[in-house]
C-alpha cells in the first residue's frame, strides 16, 4: 500500500483512496506562520500575505479554484453548507474565506475516507484554528473531539512591541469512539536531572548504584483477610501479599526493612515507572534548529518525534497512515519505522523527490510507489496546463538536472535547471536547463538560451519543449556549433527536446552525469538556502574550476546527504 502520490491532494482523494480506508490521518496543511496574520483578512485588492510554502503562493486567494471548492461544499448540502454559507457572509471572498473553502473541501474528502474508529490530527496555528475548530466539530462532530494540543515550536522569541510573541502551533485532535488508543506510550520516561519536585520528593531514596526509589506500603487496606495475616521480620499485619511472595520479593532485595521492628516496604523503582504522563502541552518534543541532524531545510519540517508520538499514541502495526500534505515527508518516514503503511500526497515535486531520497537514505528497504508523475505525453500535457512550475521541476528532473529553482520567486534568468558534469582536464563543465511549458513556443526561445549559455561561460543548453520546435527553432539550435572544449566527444552546445520524448526515453546527447551518492554536505544555516555550489562536494574532485555560486537554486534531494 505504501505510495507518493504527486499531484493535488483533492484529486488524489477523490480518484484514489476508497471510503473507510485509512486508520490515521495527519496534516500539516500551509497556515501563513510566517507571515503577519492581520493580512490574512485584507480584501482581495489589498496587499497579500506570503505563502508559508511557495508552493501554494497563489492558492489562498480568492478565484476561480476557490469558487469551484465553494460549490463543492455547497453540493454536498447539510449543515456543512449552512456553515460555510454563513462564514462567507462575514469573511466575504478574503484571502482566510479561500483557506478556510479549500480547507474544507479538503477536510471533507478526508471525513469520507477516515475509518469510523479512525482518528484524525489537523495541525495549524492561532492564525485560523478558532475556525477550523468549528468546521471540524460539524464535518466529525463534537463528540469526536479529544484534545486541543499545543506544541511549543519555536523558542528565544523577543517581546514584540505591540503583541506577545507567538511560540506554538495546534494539534486538534479528533478520533472515533473505537479508535486505537495506545495508552502505554502516552508517558514520557523520567528525565532523573530535571525531576518534578513533587516526583523528586516522593522518590527520596536512593541504592547504593544511585537508583531513586520510594518506599510503598504492603499492608492490605482489607484487615478481614486471616490468610494473608502474619510474621514477618518480627512484625504481625495482614499483607498484601502471601508469605511465599513476600519471601520472594525480600531475597529479591526489593522488600526492605529500614530498621528492627519496623514495618517492611515495598521498594519502587522510578527508572521501572512509566513515567510522566503526557498532556495536552507538548514542550518536550523541540523544534528543528539550523543545526539539527534530521533538517533537510525544508521550510515546514516537524521534528520526527513529534509524528512518531502521534503514530505511536493513536494506530497499531499495519495499519494506514495518511499524510495529505506531506511536504518532505517526516510522518512518511515516521510510519516507515513504526511498521505502519502510508500514503503521501504532495503537490511538489520538489517534495516527492525529496521524500525518495530521504527514504532511500534512512529506509532503503522501504517498498512504494509514486503516482502521478508523468509517463505519458498526455499526462506531461496536463501537468503543464495546471502547473507550468511543476513542469519545469518535472522536466529538469528527468534530466538529470542537480539543481533547479525551488520558488517561484522573482525571475528564472532563463534558468530551470543546471547540470555539472566533469569535462576531463578542462575541469567542470555546466549544462543549462531551460524549460517552457506553454502551447506556443518559438525560436526567440532558442535564442534567449543560446545568449544565457554565454552569460553563464556554460557547456551546453537544453530546451524543453512541451510541442514540437519549429523549424526555425531547430535551425538556430544547430547554429550555435559544438562544445569547443569537450572530453567527451562531439557534443552539440544547444539541443532541444521535447516532452514526449523525455518521457519515451529519447534523451538528449549528453556527457556522462554524475550519479546521485551521499557524501557529506554542509548544511544550510538559517535562513539560507544550500547552493549549488555545494555540488562540487557531491561529485569527484578534479582540477579546474568548481561550479559557481547560484543564488534561489537548490540541490536536488538526490544529491543531498540526507543521512544526518
Amino acid at each position: 500500500m505504501n505510495k507518493l502520490f504527486f499531484g493535488d491532494n483533492l484529486d488524489v482523494l477523490r480518484e484514489h483512496l476508497a471510503d473507510e480506508s485509512v486508520d490515521l490521518i495527519y496534516l500539516d496543511p500551509p497556515f501563513n506562520s510566517a507571515a503577519n496574520y492581520n493580512q490574512l483578512f485584507k480584501e482581495v485588492g489589498g496587499q497579500p500575505s506570503e505563502a508559508q510554502v511557495e508552493i501554494f503562493r497563489d492558492t489562498w486567494t480568492w478565484g476561480e479554484v476557490a469558487e469551484a471548492s465553494f460549490d463543492d461544499v455547497m453540493a454536498a448540502g447539510g449543515d456543512l453548507a449552512v456553515l460555510m454559507r454563513a462564514l462567507r457572509s462575514v469573511l466575504h471572498q478574503t484571502p482566510m474565506m479561500a483557506y478556510l473553502t479549500m480547507m474544507t473541501s479538503r477536510l471533507h474528502e478526508l471525513r469520507r475516507v477516515l475509518k469510523a474508529n479512525g482518528s484524525l490530527f489537523l495541525h495549524c496555528d492561532p492564525s485560523a484554528s478558532h475556525y477550523l475548530k468549528i468546521v471540524l466539530d460539524q464535518l466529525f462532530g463534537p463528540d469526536c473531539f479529544r484534545n486541543e494540543i499545543v506544541w511549543r515550536r519555536s523558542t528565544g522569541k523577543s517581546l514584540m512591541s505591540r503583541r506577545l510573541p507567538t511560540n506554538h502551533d495546534i494539534v486538534f485532535f479528533y478520533a472515533g469512539r473505537d479508535a486505537v488508543w495506545n495508552v502505554d506510550n502516552a508517558f514520557i520516561p523520567y528525565d532523573e536531572a530535571n525531576l518534578p519536585v513533587k516526583t523528586a520528593r516522593k522518590y527520596s531514596h536512593k541504592d547504593a548504584d544511585g537508583r531513586r526509589f520510594r518506599l510503598d506500603s504492603l499492608i492490605n487496606p482489607n484487615l478481614d483477610r486471616p490468610n494473608l495475616t502474619y510474621e514477618f521480620l518480627g512484625v504481625t499485619r495482614v499483607w498484601r501479599w502471601t508469605r511465599e511472595r513476600m519471601q520472594a520479593a525480600y531475597e529479591a532485595g526489593i522488600v526492605i526493612q529500614t530498621g528492627p521492628g519496623r514495618v517492611p516496604a515495598l521498594k519502587r523503582y522510578l527508572d521501572e515507572q512509566r513515567g510522566l504522563a503526557i498532556d495536552d502541552v507538548w514542550m518536550d518534543i523541540p523544534p528543528l534548529n539550523s543545526q539539527a541532524a534530521e533538517r533537510l531545510g525544508y521550510p515546514t519540517q516537524k521534528p520526527l518525534a513529534l509524528l512518531e508520538r502521534i503514530i505511536s499514541l493513536t494506530s497499531k502495526p499495519g495499519d494506514l497512515v495518511l499524510d495529505p500534505f506531506c511536504g518532505c515527508g517526516t510522518t512518511v518516514e515516521a510510519a516507515e519505522s513504526l511498521g505502519r503503511e502510508w500514503i503521501g500526497i504532495d503537490v511538489a515535486h520538489y517534495a516527492i523527490s525529496l521524500i525518495e531520497a530521504r527514504l532511500q537514505a534512512n529506509h532503503p528497504q522501504a517498498q512504494y510507489s509514486v503516482d502521478g508523475r508523468p509517463t505519458t505525453f498526455d499526462g506531461a500535457r496536463e501537468l503543464a496546463r495546471r502547473d507550468k512550475h511543476q513542469f519545469q521541476m518535472w522536466a529538469a528532473w528527468r534530466l538529470g538536472a542537480q539543481s533547479y529553482r525551488e520558488t517561484r520567486k522573482g525571475p528564472d534568468r532563463g534558468i530551470d535547471g543546471r547540470i555539472q558534469f566533469k569535462n576531463g582536464a578542462y575541469g567542470w563543465g555546466q549544462i543549462i536547463i531551460s524549460v517552457k511549458g506553454g502551447e506556443n513556443v518559438g525560436v526567440s526561445a532558442v535564442r534567449d538560451l543560446r545568449g544565457v549559455i554565454e552569460r553563464e561561460e556554460a557547456e551546453m543548453g537544453v530546451l524543453v519543449t512541451l510541442n514540437e520546435p519549429t523549424r526555425q527553432m531547430v535551425s538556430e539550435a544547430a547554429a550555435a556549433g559544438f562544445v569547443s572544449r569537450s572530453a567527451h566527444g562531439r557534443l552539440p552546445r544547444l539541443q532541444i527536446v521535447t516532452a514526449e520524448e523525455i518521457v519515451g526515453g529519447a534523451m538528449p546527447s549528453l556527457p556522462p552525469i554524475p550519479q546521485p551518492v551521499h557524501a557529506a554536505v554542509r548544511r544550510p544555516r538559517k535562513g539560507r538556502k544550500t547552493s549549488s555550489a555545494q555540488i562540487e562536494m557531491l561529485l569527484p574532485i578534479g582540477d579546474g574550476k568548481a561550479p559557481k555560486r547560484v543564488e534561489n537554486e537548490v540541490v536536488d534531494p538526490r544529491f543531498m546527504d540526507l543521512t544526518g
